[in-house]
């Protein structure tokens, strides 16, 4: 039970500070300050601490390709996605602290759009995570949290306010809800988007890893 709470507490604070971090880009829009950047290196140290413990998720889609992968137990899918929301609400509730939540204005991007670019980079992120965090043929390399940050990074650049809003995250998506900067049909495209590009993402990996 103990070792359990550690992973959860570990899921439950990466997810904080990534989705405060988005947070933090979405509402401040400093010029000075390139958000993909920061989201992706906000990713990567917190995957970097806590990736000998849960595994660095902080991410509902990572969970479920980790567990079709084998990478994580199946019943510690929902207790994982459990505390990865909270960890995304907590971070909601701290930056009402500071600043008032916006009214929400819905970015106009059609269902096509917002399906391609969370699957596609969902998929990256994913495909990124069991490669350089679960397979034995990588094991103890160096640079994993890097691929996995810049997956975001790359992600966030490449279709983030263009095609869609680039949660490539269901707590991302719910958070941006709840910090009224999503409307609720976005997020629930966006989730189920998300959580099928990461079956998809598990699948092709256990097609061209063959271990």
């Amino acid at each position: 039970m103990k070792e359990n709470l550690r992973k959860y507490l570990v899921e439950f604070i990466g997810t904080f500070f990534l989705v405060f971090t988005v947070l933090s880009v979405v509402f401040y829009a400093n010029p000075a300050v390139i958000g993909p950047i920061a989201i992706g290196f906000a990713l990567m140290v917190c995957v970097y601490a806590g990736g000998h413990i849960s595994g660095g998720h902080y991410n509902p889609a990572v969970s479920l390709a980790a567990a079709i992968r084998g990478a994580l137990e199946w019943k510690q899918v929902i207790p994982y996605w459990i505390f990865q929301v909270l960890g995304g609400a907590a971070a909601v509730g701290v930056m009402s602290l500071f600043v008032v939540f916006p009214d929400l204005v819905p970015a106009e991007f059609s269902l096509k759009e917002m399906i391609g670019g969370e699957f596609i980079f969902t998929f990256l992120l994913c495909y990124v995570v069991l490669l350089t965090a679960t397979s034995k043929r990588t094991e103890g390399n160096s640079y994993f949290g890097l691929a996995i940050g810049s997956s975001v990074t790359v992600g966030a650049f490449a279709v983030g306010g263009a095609l869609c809003y680039g949660a490539f995250n269901p707590a991302v998506a719910s958070s941006l809800w709840l910090f009224h900067t999503m409307p609720c049909t976005a997020v629930c495209v966006t989730i189920i988007t998300n959580l099928i590009a990461a079956v998809c993402a598990a699948l092709v990996y256990k097609f061209a890893e063959a271990e």
